[in-house]
């Protein structure tokens, strides 16, 4: 996807009144700005999505698609760690199930099989269009921890690599990237890239309001972001 196609995403999105994007929209936004996202595929169906999985790899996940359900894991439109294709039904039929309990009157636009990342260490990568200053990136430790800690740092975009290393450093969990307890560190240049790219949305794109990526799971030598969202203004 092309910044050019990845902004129509968002004109389109506004215009039929839509105030967030859906999952696979937002991931198409992050791959136009490089950011590195898994392999994924949106499938109509469960046969479709056990196809998309057999041709990503095992383990992978299974995720709803859907504008009326925004936070998806409580929903129980989120089923991680499918080994195989009888996972893949198991999980899908306990999903459609849980949905149609609590989501009854839910649009369904799909399902997005995704390769299930490796563990690493979890951090969010923010962004946020304030009223009176403007577009701001935030970074911090991620995962279900950011509610819990609220370690974060936060800088006015678009951001110098410079400020990216100064965001990361200023974190309390900042030892956690750089190999505590015998770990391996994180690439904190490929944070700071992540840091720098979602600062360059916030700044380009005027119709986004918030950005969370979250989690990006940082390596020793990469990140990926398996998680994202899009609010729109």
């Amino acid at each position: 996807m092309t910044q050019q196609e990845a902004k129509k995403i968002i004109t389109d999105a506004i215009q039929s009144g839509r105030k967030s994007l859906l999952e696979p929209e937002t991931l198409g936004i992050l791959k136009a700005w490089k950011v590195p996202v898994p392999q994924y595929f949106v499938a109509k169906d469960k046969s479709l999505a056990i196809g998309a999985a057999n041709n990503i790899g095992y383990p992978v996940v299974l995720k709803i698609v859907s504008s009326d359900i925004i936070h998806k894991t409580e929903a129980g439109g989120v089923k991680t760690g499918l080994k195989n294709e009888q996972d893949i039904d198991d999980a899908f039929n306990e999903m459609m199930f849980e949905i149609s309990d609590h989501y009854a009157t839910a649009r369904i636009e799909g399902f997005l099989i995704e390769r299930m990342a490796d563990k690493g260490v979890e951090v969010i990568v923010g962004g946020v269009r304030d009223a009176q200053f403007g577009p701001a990136v935030m970074f911090g430790i991620g995962g279900v921890m950011v509610e819990l800690l609220k370690d974060v740092s936060f800088r006015l975009a678009p951001v110098t690599k410079v400020e990216c290393l100064e965001m990361i450093k200023e974190i309390k969990a900042y030892p956690l990237l750089t190999g505590y307890r015998s770990s391996e560190p994180c690439d904190i240049d490929a944070i700071a890239d992540v840091i720098i790219k979602v600062g360059n949305i916030m700044s380009e794109m005027d119709d986004i309001k918030e950005i969370e990526v979250n989690p990006l799971i940082a390596y020793p030598d990469k990140v990926i972001a398996v998680d994202a969202r899009v609010i729109l203004v």
